[in-house]
């Protein structure tokens, strides 16, 4: 491993312990505009800085389920143990109706991350199995790699969890390719999660919803570098509250000009 990456790497797993955070509570504000109770942290490395911002430092230190944000280490997990061949394979619809229609279609890699099409990954979980996840989860160092759960999916309904400054560290981790996944396949996956894109800077992130809390993590790619993001935000009013995450993130980057004013 490169010296620079090396002490990136060391300097993002240590995220919880760095004493320069800047608090904004002034952020505060945007969180109230839209009626909602969460955190956010924001680590903007353009120029070579390392500036660390968060609002509500206890909550962004606190581990909640991953939700659909797992689908990110999840897809490098089934891409490693060859369940998926490349991002063309297709999924086929088993015809059940789901909530969502974007589920109710053949998929492949592509709409499966943009539709965060669950069946596809329960899939991916069935082929890969809960041995080879739990040695993944591991080797990764995600969250507290607890696998457990009654019922249901792990990554949603079981004891799998991980806090916002977690999901930057891992997510920094990715955009340096340094993840113990082939290159290939971790910049397929950082290709797959593209959600807007222009001329000087590209957005790559991924929303997650349990039921109870929701996420948008993700990083802003600008020539000068990148601008890492992890917010989490309660749900109480369920599906009403999910267009929030992006809203709240996007009105917090704008802010800093980490992304252009809409």
């Amino acid at each position: 491993m490169q010296l620079e990456t090396l002490v990136s790497w060391l300097l993002f797993a240590a995220l919880p312990l760095i004493s320069v955070t800047q608090d904004r509570p002034d952020w505060g504000d945007v969180f109230d505009t839209f009626h909602a109770k969460g955190t956010i942290v924001v680590v903007d490395n353009r120029n070579g800085d390392n500036h660390v911002h968060v609002y509500d430092e206890t909550r962004a230190r606190q581990r909640f389920s991953p939700a659909s944000t797992f689908k990110i280490p999840h897809l490098l997990f089934a891409l490693d143990a060859g369940v998926v061949e490349n991002e063309f394979q297709a999924f086929h619809w088993d015809g059940e109706e789901r909530p969502f229609a974007g589920h109710n279609m053949d998929q492949d890699l592509r709409s499966a991350m943009r539709n965060s099409a669950l069946w596809v990954y329960q899939k991916f979980a069935r082929d890969i199995g809960e041995e080879e996840a739990a040695k993944y989860l591991k080797e990764i160092n995600y969250g507290n790699t607890e696998l457990l759960t009654s019922e249901g999916d792990y990554w949603v309904d079981g004891k799998l969890a991980i806090s916002a400054y977690e999901q930057v560290a891992f997510l920094n981790r990715l955009y340096l390719n340094d993840l113990p996944f082939s290159v290939a396949h971790q910049r397929l996956v950082k290709d797959l999660i593209i959600v807007e894109a222009q001329r000087n800077w590209i957005l790559r992130a991924k929303t997650g919803w349990e039921g109870r809390m929701g996420w948008w993590v993700g990083w802003i790619e600008w020539p000068t570098g990148p601008v890492f993001f992890a917010l989490n935000i309660d749900t109480p009013n369920r599906t009403k509250d999910l267009a929030k995450r992006e809203q709240i993130a996007r009105k917090i980057l704008m802010s800093i000009d980490a992304l252009p004013a809409q």
